[in-house]
């Protein structure tokens, strides 16, 4: 990730919303939604959106909705990014010091991070594979061909234990419905949730 410093007006460049970006965190209250447009009506738009070298919305699908729909002009701040899993843990980062997100919600983003795990996984696999073949006697790296455990991996993304995660997956595929809507409302904890579930 590295921040280009290239910086567009709103006036000049129009952001592309991608829902797989715009749908990776849970979306602000009502009340958190209120209080950003009360600010940016009062004060302008003065953090930038953040968008990848593309122009797509990486931070920011909030404060940009709020300023289109007031025609407040904000900034495109260019930030480029290795791949699309990096630009989603980037805006996971970013964000989940400024929310106070529960474990249930955190396990709920690493699972949409899930694919693109996966996908880095086997791509790291592949290249492992590669230097086995090569006729170069240096050419194998340990760290290459190690695989990946996915749920570990998810777990990290977001900062939660590994036995957490496999309760939020365990959740996940077999929780009833009324279980899930009542870790989404903050009336279960993950180890409630799981209790009940298995």
């Amino acid at each position: 990730m590295k921040n280009t410093g290239i910086v567009y007006p709103s006036t000049e460049k129009t952001p592309v919303i991608l829902p797989e970006m715009e749908e990776l965190l849970p979306p602000l209250s009502n009340e958190q939604l209120s209080m950003l447009e009360t600010d940016i009506l009062a004060n302008g738009c003065y953090c930038p959106v953040i968008v990848n070298e593309d122009m797509v919305i990486i931070d920011g699908h909030h404060r940009q909705k709020i300023c289109a729909k007031h025609d407040i002009p904000y900034q495109l701040l260019v930030f480029s990014f290795a791949d699309k899993l990096e630009a989603k843990q980037w805006a996971l980062d970013t964000q989940k010091n400024r929310r106070n997100l529960t474990a249930w919600e955190l396990g709920n983003i690493a699972l949409k991070l899930k694919p693109d795990l996966e996908a880095k996984a086997k791509e790291n696999l592949s290249q492992g594979a590669q230097n086995a073949h090569s006729q170069e006697p240096l050419a194998i790296s340990p760290k290459a061909v190690v695989p990946i455990n996915t749920r570990e991996a998810m777990a990290k993304s977001v900062g939660i234990g590994s036995n957490t995660m496999g309760k939020v997956m365990q959740i996940d595929e077999h929780a009833p419905e009324v279980v899930k809507e009542a870790l989404d409302n903050k009336e279960l904890s993950v180890n409630q949730g799981y209790n009940i579930t298995k």
